[in-house]
């Protein structure tokens, strides 16, 4: 574990690994607060999913950003990739780092893993904010699917590639993550009405109008999480938070994170 600090010049109070559910997983901690833990989105980082936010998230947040196995820091190992999986080791995590309540932002696939957390460990959630996810697989337009159904190594975007690779140069372990996520998607589990209508935490769901997720799906999941709300903002997957494969519109990305911030410091419905 070590200081660091990250390109805005911000101080990275701690980074470092833990030993959770036989995974040896990557973290980073900056500022100080209550806890905000952040779940990327899938073939990324830390960085190419929250870098443009995650100063504005850390003022008056302790923020904990992860990265989920075979992603980033974190090497793979020889076990199946899940979104259940992926919310029990984070929850291993949080009781390493003698945390008992956290807040939850995940983006795309990590708010996949923020559904399954609030679900499997409600008494360790606190708000979550869910972006550009679907809980089941006709949540998302049939465009999506029909791309999943034929991807490419090559159609992995650049940058995600750059990433992984400033990271971890072996390619092999690039391609593994690269393979995983696919075969995850390709194999995506609907969450049950029932379980969605579990969820009691506070919840700020958010998608671009743009999305892979249709509109209709999001509001249906606004209806069924009993304290949610919901914001649709203009763009596409994850142009709001400036997600490294976006246009940076920094005006939108600002005001997200102030809108996430603001959620977060609303005080609990009683």
């Amino acid at each position: 574990m070590g200081n660091q600090t990250n390109k805005e010049g911000k101080p990275k109070s701690s980074n470092g690994y833990a030993s959770v559910n036989g995974l040896k997983m990557y973290y980073e901690i900056y500022g100080e607060g209550t806890p905000l833990v952040l779940i990327h989105g899938g073939g990324s980082t830390i960085q190419t999913t929250f870098g443009r936010v995650l100063p504005e998230l850390s003022r008056n947040n302790k923020v904990i950003a992860v990265e989920i196995q075979a992603h980033g820091h974190t090497a793979d190992i020889d076990r199946p990739l899940s979104f259940e999986q992926d919310a029990d080791d984070i929850a291993r995590l949080l009781k390493t780092l003698n945390i008992k309540k956290a807040n939850l932002f995940g983006f795309s696939n990590g708010a996949s893993t923020t559904l399954q957390f609030a679900i499997r460990h409600p008494v360790m959630t606190g708000k979550i904010i869910v972006a550009s996810t679907f809980y089941k697989k006709s949540g998302a337009h049939d465009w999506f699917w029909a791309m999943m159904s034929k991807p490419t190594f090559e159609g992995m975007p650049r940058l995600y590639k750059e990433a992984f690779s400033k990271i971890n140069p072996d390619t092999s372990a690039l391609h593994r993550m690269y393979e995983r996520d696919v075969a995850r998607m390709q194999s995506f589990p609907d969450i049950s009405e029932q379980q969605i209508k579990s969820i009691k935490a506070p919840s700020l769901i958010i998608i671009g109008d743009r999305d892979i997720v249709k509109t209709r799906h999001a509001v249906e999941m606004q209806d069924f999480i009993q304290n949610s709300r919901l914001a649709i903002i203009p763009g596409g997957h994850g142009d709001y938070i400036g997600e490294i494969s976006t246009p940076q519109n920094s005006t939108i990305i600002a005001a997200t994170a102030s809108m996430i911030n603001s959620f977060l410091n609303e005080p609990a419905a009683k």
